[in-house]
């Protein structure tokens, strides 16, 4: 056979799409050697999206249909809490992320984030609101219900909501804002909220160390995200770490800088759901590249770093729940860098909605399912 002309074997390879930066996709596949078992704690839940740990050590979990529900240490499950806002639950929207106030202990104030019907022609948008959580016996309330924040502009979209809350040291919180799906130009746009990471107070101002730049919204953080739902806060350098969606791969991890434009949709390791390429290729000066990616897509949601006892091999790795993977993804770090990964409990068969690091010293999860559960991985023995 006759050989190809190398320049058309260099046009070839071109037209191949591929990683542009290998070395920051596939890791060295690494194996937990401690045997580790997943525990059932609760089910029953329809499309649980968010899990907080109370003090009683009970649990707080949202189902995406717009309930709220304690699960009690025995995995029973509350009536729904009264008091929760009227929510868009269609497609992706719904009820969505819940966390506790920092200062919950004396306040019993939590903050959670919702898609929010706004009006005719179908719009909505994110809704960040806090309110008293008022428990009793068997569940409880919401008192005084507050809106503080509210994406702009809204828009007739059933996708992309975000939406992660993760306090910060100093009492602002940080807040993931999804670019809507069919709005996605528009994360480049800094004159408004759409595929944006805004930080605020806890009353919804801007946090004054927000950047000032020419036409930014006081309340960005970062632009050019494209659907993020993992979020947390570093445990050593308290630095807030991002994982949003690809479209068909390109799902990446984040360190978000103050100010800085994380591309979407210029710049991206992922292709259109039809294979279309997106955009302008993988880097582009002025943009930021992400720190580690998946390609196939995993389609990640909820993030924890391990910071327990029980498994200490797992001490400083961080996980990522895993909808269109069906896995929990175990990352090895050094510094921000991955450079190993295993993806487990596979054999579950479930989307992993939410990653929490408990209490308890034990990873928590909840999956994605009409029947939805709450479990704990614990070790195998002991």
């Amino acid at each position: 056979m006759r050989a190809m002309p190398a320049c058309a074997l260099a046009a070839a390879l071109l037209a191949v799409p591929g990683p542009a930066a290998a070395q920051i996709t596939k890791a060295p596949a690494v194996v937990t050697k401690q045997k580790v078992k997943v525990e059932t704690i609760a089910k029953g839940l329809v499309h649980p999206w968010g899990l907080a740990f109370l003090p009683d050590g009970r649990q707080l979990v949202t189902e995406r249909p717009g309930r709220m529900r304690i699960v009690a240490k025995d995995g029973s499950l509350s009536e729904p809490l009264k008091g929760v806002p009227a929510v868009y639950a269609s497609g992706q929207g719904g009820l969505l992320d819940v966390v506790l106030g920092p200062d919950f202990a004396s306040s019993g104030l939590i903050y959670f984030s919702y898609a929010e019907p706004r009006g005719g022609w179908g719009k909505n948008g994110t809704t960040v609101a806090r309110a008293k959580l008022v428990l009793d016996g068997g569940g409880g309330r919401l008192d005084d219900v507050q809106v503080i924040f509210r994406q702009d502009p809204s828009y007739a979209s059933s996708a992309h909501f975000g939406s992660r809350i993760v306090f910060m040291p100093d009492g602002s919180l940080f807040v993931t804002m999804g670019d809507r799906f069919s709005a996605s130009k528009e994360a480049q746009n800094p004159a408004n909220h759409l595929g944006k990471l805004v930080r605020i107070l806890p009353d919804g101002a801007p946090h004054p160390d927000n950047p000032k730049g020419e036409g930014w919204r006081p309340e960005i953080w970062s632009i050019g995200h494209r659907n993020v739902q993992g979020a947390v806060r570093h445990p050593a350098t308290g630095r807030l770490w991002t994982i949003e969606h690809g479209a068909r791969g390109g799902d990446e991890i984040n360190v978000p800088q103050r100010g800085r434009n994380y591309g979407w949709p210029v710049i991206t390791y992922g292709r259109d759901y039809s294979y279309a390429k997106i955009g302008e290729g993988t880097e582009k000066p002025g943009m930021e590249q992400p720190i580690y990616y998946w390609d196939p897509s995993i389609a990640p949601s909820g993030a924890a770093f391990y910071t327990g006892e029980r498994i200490p091999e797992w001490k400083g790795n961080l996980f990522v729940g895993a909808l269109a993977g069906q896995a929990l993804h175990r990352l090895v770090l050094d510094g921000e860098k991955v450079v190993g990964e295993e993806a487990l409990f596979k054999n579950l068969g479930e989307r992993i909605r939410d990653v929490r690091m408990g209490p308890d010293s034990a990873l928590w999860l909840l999956t994605d399912h009409p029947e939805g559960r709450v479990l704990r991985v614990v070790p195998a023995s002991g």
